[in-house]
């Protein structure tokens, strides 16, 4: 692990298996909070790369916004298995 920038980071170079499966490095996992079980969120931009991110992450962010449009009750960011 390389840290590039305050709160940038390079954890290194995967390969991607027979079966799609990469190996997300142990540093990254520790950062992140990662553990087997947990569900990661993949996006893509076809010209920009490919993000992978917890999906409780993207969950939080998405009640947040709803939240911001108003007239919405009682958002909470308990979590919940999907």
């Amino acid at each position: 692990m390389t840290e590039l920038a305050d709160g940038k980071y390079f954890y290194g170079v995967v390969r991607v298996g027979e079966r799609g499966q990469i190996v997300i490095p142990k540093a990254a996992r520790e950062h992140f909070g990662i553990k087997a079980g947990d569900q990661l969120m993949v996006l893509a931009d076809l010209k920009k790369g490919i993000v992978v991110t917890p999906a409780t992450t993207m969950r939080r962010l998405g009640l947040k916004l709803l939240g911001l449009l108003g007239g919405i009750e009682d958002l909470h960011t308990d979590e919940e298995d999907d």
